[in-house]
């Protein structure tokens, strides 16, 4: 009976397959054609496709914040686009094609799942993240440390996250979460005293600066904690401001009033409004 949750999506996924599999096969047609045929296409390399693959990625992930299934749909078809599409290249310069990226896929899903297709126990999350994350650095050779894979182009809060979770999976961590919250105290006090001298110099501005990232690196540490990820409350908190703004311009112009006319305290007032708005769909409200 444990499995019995689980069996409908599986038997689900089972008898699609051969739609699956036909469906993933008339893509690689698609691009195989437009990759011989199609003028933009055919200059396409892995550098000028990069910057696309970001933008894409990011698409999905407004997407799933805004819980559009529709749209998310849409930008998956976009990043699978692009992921046959570098195997494609990788193939023109005999380097691997798509069936090599998905064996190797599911040979490292397969070792680094080891509670799954062998004999390890892991009954929590916490040890199967552990697990992961040593595998990782055996596969390696633990040549390039326990953060050496941790990408030096994440955006900086993502990359925090990630470093916080790799250290804890070589047992570098916090016991408690109090003891984060006092660490979170104590950088906010750092850098209150940093910020309080009120030094114009650069030096004291760069200190401050250190301070401040010390913070926001204690927030993190306290978030993960929490079981929050700092990156999605961001993201919830820069919408919300975004649309209660929005209210504060579309109410203003609506008593024809412009923006850089009126005072804080009247801007006040409208932000007032938007706030004891109901939550909007789709919207961090």
């Amino acid at each position: 009976m444990e499995n019995s949750a689980s069996a409908p999506s599986v038997l689900l996924t089972s008898a699609r397959r051969p739609a699956q599999l036909e469906a993933f096969g008339r893509l690689l047609d698609v691009l195989d054609r437009l990759r011989t045929e199609c003028p933009w296409d055919k200059k396409q390399t892995l550098q000028t496709l990069r910057h696309l693959t970001i933008e894409e990625t990011y698409e999905i992930s407004d997407a799933i914040l805004r819980d559009d299934l529709p749209d998310l749909k849409k930008e998956l078809g976009d990043v699978m686009l692009h992921l046959i599409f570098y195997a494609r290249i990788a193939a023109e310069k005999g380097a691997f094609d798509i069936a090599d990226v998905l064996n190797a896929q599911c040979e490292k899903l397969i070792y680094r799942h080891p509670h799954i297709y062998g004999d390890v126990t892991a009954d929590d999350e916490e040890t199967v993240k552990r697990n992961w994350e040593q595998l990782k650095l055996k596969e390696k050779g633990n040549t390039t440390g326990v953060l050496g894979g941790v990408p030096t182009s994440l955006p900086a809060l993502v990359k925090a996250m990630r470093i916080q979770e790799k250290a804890r999976g070589a047992g570098f961590d916090w016991e408690q979460p109090e003891q984060v919250w006092e660490k979170v105290q104590e950088e906010l006090s750092e850098f209150g005293d940093e910020y309080s001298h009120g030094n114009p110099e650069k030096m004291k501005a760069e200190q401050a600066a250190d301070e401040f990232g010390d913070l926001l690196f204690s927030l993190v540490n306290f978030a993960r904690f929490a079981g929050i990820n700092p990156e999605e409350a961001l993201e919830r908190t820069n919408r919300k401001f975004i649309s209660r703004f929005q209210y504060l311009e579309t109410a203003a112009a609506a008593n024809g009033q412009h923006l850089a006319d009126l005072s804080l305290a009247q801007m006040d007032v409208y932000w007032e409004q938007a706030k004891s708005r109901p939550a909007q769909p789709n919207s961090a409200n």
